[in-house]
């Protein structure tokens, strides 16, 4: 491809042969000789994008899935989406939270799950191992090779204006035409001058891929095509462009494949009708922004705390309409659209921390991600459409709050820190918080962390703390995912209450549920580099 960087021998150095023995013993899924080789290649001093590039590289033909769903004899089953791609982006940072030698940490975390997560299709039905398999039974015989179920492609160039451009391919992947709006976005983000509008369209047609129900459902998108539009736009700048085409097709090519769900984000496109300008809905076909919702995105208004609390009550309480509502108005009176995007992942937040069942995560972990990606894209793109996706998280917060009260896991939990904790230097809080987050012991995890804020103690202790122990427990992307979003959106919120996404943190990192040995990738690393 005109702008692929092979990966050539000479790319790489005298580290070839180290990523030819690590590509062969991930495609034979066997964790403990990748990671064997990865350490060899951490001791070499490679750099972390190169690694980067590389697992990105191995993994990309064989963690796309057919369709994101299946019926099997007549039950509808979800097939989950890759997390290859999502652990490398939080690789990416929370290698930056951390120091020394365990800067290494995330990383080995990565390299530990790949080879887990080939080919989850055929998992999902017991006739490959991996993490998607885990309790089946597997048939006899070496497992078979990893399924390619979408090839790579050519780059295809259109004509028309960008805008243009960027419709036809929304509408291919709308449709469904995965091969045919891939190819357009590999001509589309070739231009460099137009490279972050094309990325805006890209991550802006995952957000608006949400489901509308979730209750007595296991299938339904979570956000993963946000998630994984994300993953594109961060992993790609840091590696640079030029070598990121790999990147491209992991990330890019699953914007169309299906099922794919809009009527939340048509519900927030009339949102913006009905309560921002005042008008009925009617059979018309609507397009665009209108000149009040543009507008309202340049509100610089902070809300007090008396509106933070009372939008978070309404989104965890009260039926729709009345967040669509409440929000509405907050705009209207001048409030910040970023401002109430602060308030909506603290909403988030509570839900995690009012969660208790470790096999209940699921909606609460994927809606705060759902919201931190949505944060960030405020942050980083002026996309028009921005507004009515604040809508949508809204939704989303209102929809995971409801589906943890019906099924009996919305009890929030008053939080005291343990006695004789303010007696305590901060480095002994932390050692606490840490143990009793690795023993999966969620109310003391979240005790320990209330009693480092009461202590005054310096934050970003607390917040590296939290980082490690995340990056120190694998078998599951989820683990590394949200604490570094959750941590991340900690240091970019204005919210009074935003301590909560600290606490938020402990709690999802101990009580998520686990899978095996969880601490094993972190043992082989300390052993390895020394650290044990």
């Amino acid at each position: 491809m005109s702008w692929r960087i092979e990966a050539a021998e000479e790319s790489r150095g005298t580290a070839g042969a180290l990523y030819a023995a690590l590509e062969e013993r991930i495609l034979d899924r066997d964790q403990a000789r990748a990671s064997a080789v990865y350490y060899d290649l951490l001791r070499a001093r490679r750099p972390l994008t190169e690694l980067l590039a590389e697992i990105v590289r191995m993994h990309a033909p064989y963690t796309h899935v057919p369709y994101h769903e299946r019926i099997d004899d007549g039950f509808v089953n979800f097939v989950n989406n890759d997390h290859c791609l999502l652990s490398a982006r939080a690789t990416l940072n929370l290698a930056a939270m951390l120091d020394g030698p365990l800067a290494g940490l995330p990383m080995a975390q990565t390299i530990w799950y790949v080879p887990t997560a080939l080919d989850i299709w055929n998992q999902k039905i017991a006739r490959a191992p991996g993490h998607y398999a885990r309790g089946f039974t597997m048939p006899p015989g070496p497992p078979p090779a990893p399924v390619v179920y979408w090839r790579d492609q050519e780059p295809l160039k259109e004509t028309g204006t960008l805008r243009e451009r960027l419709g036809q391919w929304l509408t291919l992947v709308h449709r469904g035409q995965v091969l045919e709006a891939y190819r357009i976005f590999l001509g589309l983000v070739e231009e460099p001058a137009h490279r972050r509008e094309v990325l805006a369209e890209l991550v802006f047609a995952g957000l608006i891929d949400l489901q509308d129900r979730s209750l007595n459902n296991r299938s339904y998108t979570t956000g993963h095509k946000a998630f994984r539009a994300r993953a594109t736009v961060e992993l790609g700048t840091a590696i640079g462009w030029e070598a990121a085409h790999d990147v491209v097709y992991a990330g890019a090519l699953d914007m169309a494949v299906g099922p794919r769900w809009y009527s939340t984000y048509e519900m927030a496109c009339n949102a913006i009708t009905v309560y921002i300008e005042g008008a009925h809905i009617s059979a018309i076909p609507y397009s665009g922004t209108t000149p009040r919702e543009r507008a309202l995105l340049s509100n610089t208004g902070a809300l007090t705390e008396t509106e933070g609390a009372e939008l978070t009550e309404i989104l965890l309480h009260e039926p729709e309409p009345a967040y669509v509502e409440r929000i509405s108005a907050l705009l209207l009176a001048g409030k910040s659209p970023r401002r109430i995007l602060d308030v909506i992942q603290v909403g988030a937040a509570e839900v995690i921390l009012a969660t208790e069942t470790d096999t209940n995560f699921s909606l609460p972990q994927h809606c705060s991600e759902y919201c931190s990606t949505l944060g960030w894209f405020y942050d980083q793109f002026d996309h028009p459409q921005r507004l009515k996706l604040l809508f949508v998280a809204a939704a989303y917060v209102n929809q995971a709050a409801w589906h943890q009260a019906r099924t009996g896991d919305l009890r929030p939990a008053a939080i005291k820190p343990p006695a004789g904790a303010d007696r305590m230097t901060a480095g002994q809080i932390l050692d606490r918080m840490e143990a009793a987050i690795v023993s999966l012991d969620g109310p003391q995890s979240v005790a320990w962390t209330q009693a480092y804020l009461d202590s005054g103690a310096d934050r970003s202790r607390l917040m590296h703390r939290l980082a490690l122990v995340a990056a120190s427990i694998g078998n599951d992307p989820h683990n590394q995912e949200i604490a570094q979003c959750l941590l991340g959106d900690h240091g970019k919120s204005t919210a009074p209450n935003r301590e909560r996404l600290l606490l938020a943190c402990a709690q999802h990192t101990a009580r998520h549920r686990k899978y095996g040995d969880f601490m094993e990738a972190r043992r082989r690393f300390d052993a390895s580099m020394g650290l044990s």
